[in-house]
C-alpha cells in the first residue's frame, strides 16, 4: 500500500505540517524598488515635495485625519487600513502613527544642483540608516544647504532612515557622490572651509567666525574618517569634551558641530 494512501486511513484527519509557521515579514524591497515611508512628520512631507513620486497612500481613519489637519492631501490612490495591516506590512517595530506611503526612492541631487553652499555636512562612508537619518534631521534643522554622502558605503532610502530624519529627508538635499576627494575639492574651491573631525585631533573645536562657509566632515563610527579624506580637509578638530567618554555618536557629533558653526 503506497505510503501517502496508509497515512490517510490511519490518520483520516488532516494535520497541519507546521502547528506554529512562521511569521509573514515585511517583504525585501529592492534598491530600485519602492519604498514605504511612516510616520505623520515623515508621510507629510513627502507628500508635501514635488519632487517625491508617490505611489498610494495607506491609512487608518484617525492616521488620515490627522495626516490632513495642516493642509489637504494631493490627489492619489489612498487605501483605508488597520493598525495590524500597517504593523504586518512594515515591522512590529514601525511606529507609523496609522498612515504609511509608498513610494519611489527620492531622486539624489550632484552638487552642482545645489545653488548655495555655505554650510553643508560630509559623511565619509557612515552607513548606519539611523545616524544618516538623524544627521539630516539635525542639519535640517540647523538650516544646513546640504549632506554629502559617498554613494558607495552610505544607506540607501528606507523607511528607518527616512522616519528617522522626521520629514527632513525630502526638505534638505541628500547629495550622492562617487569620489569624495573630489567633492572635498569642489567645496574648497567654493570658498568652504573643510574640518574633520577625530576624537583623538590635537586641535579643539572652536567657534567660527560668522559668515564663514563650512563643510562639516565626519567619519563612520569605529574607523572613523579614512586617510584620503583626512588629508584633505583643511583642519582636523575634535570636541571638547572633559568627562571620562571621549567619543560620541555620529549624529550627536555632527548636532554639537553644528551648533558651534552657527552659534556665532
Amino acid at each position: 500500500m503506497p505510503l501517502a494512501e496508509f497515512a490517510a486511513k490511519r490518520y483520516p484527519i488532516a494535520m497541519s505540517k507546521n502547528k506554529f509557521p512562521p511569521k509573514k515579514r515585511p517583504p525585501i524591497l529592492p534598491d530600485d524598488g519602492p519604498v514605504y515611508l511612516y510616520g505623520l512628520h515623515t508621510v507629510r512631507a513627502a507628500l508635501d515635495n514635488p519632487r517625491r513620486a508617490k505611489r498610494r497612500l495607506l491609512a487608518t481613519p484617525n492616521g488620515l485625519n490627522r495626516l490632513t489637519e495642516g493642509s489637504p492631501l494631493p490627489q492619489l490612490a489612498i487605501e483605508e487600513t488597520t493598525p495590524r495591516d500597517l504593523d504586518k506590512l512594515l515591522g512590529a517595530d514601525a511606529v507609523h502613527q496609522g498612515v504609511a506611503l509608498e513610494v519611489d526612492p527620492v531622486d539624489r541631487f550632484g552638487l552642482d544642483d545645489i545653488e548655495k553652499l555655505d554650510l553643508v555636512i560630509v559623511l565619509d562612508q557612515v552607513t548606519d540608516p539611523h545616524n544618516v537619518g538623524a544627521i539630516l534631521r539635525t542639519a535640517c534643522a540647523f538650516g544646513a544647504d546640504a549632506v554629502i554622502t559617498t554613494a558607495r558605503y552610505a544607506p540607501r532610502e528606507t523607511g528607518v532612515l527616512a522616519k528617522s530624519a522626521s520629514g527632513a529627508l525630502d526638505l534638505i538635499p541628500m547629495v550622492s557622490v562617487r569620489n569624495l576627494g573630489d567633492a572635498l575639492e569642489t567645496l574648497k574651491s567654493n570658498g568652504l572651509v573643510c574640518l574633520g573631525f577625530d576624537s583623538e585631533a590635537p586641535g579643539v573645536l572652536r567657534p567660527r567666525p560668522a559668515g564663514g562657509k563650512l563643510a562639516i566632515v565626519l567619519g563612520a563610527e569605529g574607523k572613523g574618517l579614512r586617510q584620503k579624506t583626512r588629508s584633505l580637509c583643511d583642519e582636523m578638530v575634535r570636541l571638547d569634551m572633559p568627562g571620562p567618554i571621549k567619543s560620541l555618536n555620529v549624529s550627536n557629533a555632527a548636532a554639537i558641530a553644528l551648533f558651534a558653526a552657527t552659534a556665532g
